[in-house]
């Protein structure tokens, strides 16, 4: 515990809590910094516990302020690091799955009983003697030691008093590598449906954690397993048991084939964004609404890449994401598909391709995506050595010609200008014209 009490931040905290001892208050490091430090992960937020109320903090520090006025939280600042000073604390029961009817300033003991998960239940005094500066009440450090999120009491009391501690266990059991206690995952089942109590800002930044989490797949799987992925985002349910045609798809339906795809975004050479994450997940997301089977049995898809990108869209939507990544996922989704001409298309297009911001994130899209089916990553192998042949672009050259040369021409202007100017546009990127004069001339060859 040494290394962590020598970090600025601890030592910041500590002062807080020296001060308020000092005045014969207890005091504590407890929640996630005391789990995390345990876990040997950097800690970058502290939250302190007290027994002094509210007012007697703010009379310690007559700086800080109330942030939580009901809750008996107040926000200190010792040099630029802020805590959030919180007194012991009871809840009476709760009616939104939220907020509790009531609250009372309790005891140290009590406090940490009302609390979700055992891991997140620990006290650490950083003035005891070492060996005496963790306080257990409910066998966390056990918990932590088995590597298992495990509610503190009843977990239907504690999933009924917030339906986001239902996210929470999964997010926790895949980004720290535990597994769910069995009484609590089956209580997650059985309480799945309370999550839609849950407003969507919240939800997504539970997803968001999740899915930014190597063990992306797990949580996923997790949420399918529970049935909280029927509330969340039921297209993805849809998935499972979307059969693929074998010789396409040896891996399996739909679903399978996405689970693999999330595993393989971490052989990448660079971390996964947000952004390419979420069009993986979501990038067959319209498979089972345009499936076909021909007479021969093949299964078809016509049209799904169109198609999921409106899903996408609509699914990010309602999860109140960002217009910039749902803009970039709708990108992405929509256009998953058209590496495999590669081999065809003319400089010009490519060119296109390669000077789109997402460049990277549609490359790495189709390498997951074809070696989790057939495991065919020639068009992928030839678009990475296409794009080191073709010149450096950072952004694509300004045209030669523009509507203005075509008036000289003596064309009228109307619909037809885009078309021919897109014609002279590609025949610059194809290195066929450098001039206007040679553009020009293209032109009136061709009309």
């Amino acid at each position: 515990m040494q290394d962590f009490l020598t970090t600025e931040i601890a030592r910041a905290g500590l002062a807080v809590i020296q001060a308020l001892k000092a005045r014969g208050y207890e005091a504590f490091f407890v929640g996630g910094c005391v789990r995390d430090y345990l876990l040997d992960i950097p800690v970058n937020d502290l939250d302190i516990a007290t027994s002094a109320l509210p007012e007697e903090v703010l009379a310690i520090f007559p700086h800080s302020h109330h942030v939580g006025i009901a809750f008996g939280v107040v926000l200190v600042t010792h040099g630029q690091y802020c805590f959030d000073v919180a007194t012991f604390r009871e809840e009476g029961e709760y009616d939104d799955c939220r907020h509790p009817q009531w609250v009372k300033f309790t005891s140290a003991r009590q406090d940490v009983l009302r609390r979700d998960f055992t891991i997140n239940g620990l006290l650490f005094d950083p003035t005891a003697q070492v060996g005496n500066q963790l306080i257990d009440y409910v066998e966390g450090r056990l918990d932590l030691d088995n590597r298992v999120i495990r509610t503190i009491g009843d977990p239907d009391r504690r999933f009924n008093e917030d339906a986001l501690r239902l996210l929470r266990a999964i997010r926790f059991a895949v980004t720290k590598d535990f597994q769910l206690d069995k009484q609590t995952y089956d209580s997650i089942c059985k309480n799945a449906h309370l999550i839609a109590k849950i407003s969507v800002e919240r939800i997504a930044s539970e997803l968001n954690k999740i899915l930014l989490s190597p063990r992306r797949r797990y949580g996923i799987e997790l949420l399918m397993q529970t049935g909280l992925m029927d509330y969340i985002m039921p297209e993805v349910t849809a998935l499972c048991g979307c059969d693929q045609s074998p010789e396409h798809h040896p891996e399996g339906d739909v679903y399978i084939h996405t689970c693999i795809m999330l595993d393989l975004l971490n052989d990448g050479s660079d971390k996964p964004t947000l952004s390419l994450i979420w069009a993986t997940l979501l990038h067959d997301i319209a498979k089972p609404l345009c499936k076909s089977v021909e007479e021969n049995g093949r299964i078809r898809f016509f049209g799904h890449e169109a198609l999921g990108a409106e899903v996408a869209e609509t699914i990010l939507k309602r999860l109140k994401y960002p217009n910039s990544l749902i803009d970039d996922v709708v990108y992405l989704v929509k256009n998953h598909m058209r590496l495999m001409n590669v081999q065809n298309v003319r400089d010009s297009k490519f060119l296109k391709w390669m000077a789109h911001p997402l460049w990277k994130e549609e490359l790495e899209l189709t390498r997951v995506d074809c070696a989790s089916s057939n495991g065919n990553l020639e068009n992928y192998h030839f678009a990475c050595e296409r794009e080191k042949s073709s010149p450096v672009i950072k952004q694509l050259p300004t045209p030669i010609l523009n509507g203005r040369d075509l008036i000289h021409l003596g064309l009228q202007p109307g619909p037809e200008f885009k078309t021919i100017l897109e014609k002279a546009y590609d025949a610059q990127l194809d290195g066929l014209v450098e001039i206007k004069d040679e553009a020009i001339d293209f032109l009136q060859l061709r009309h």
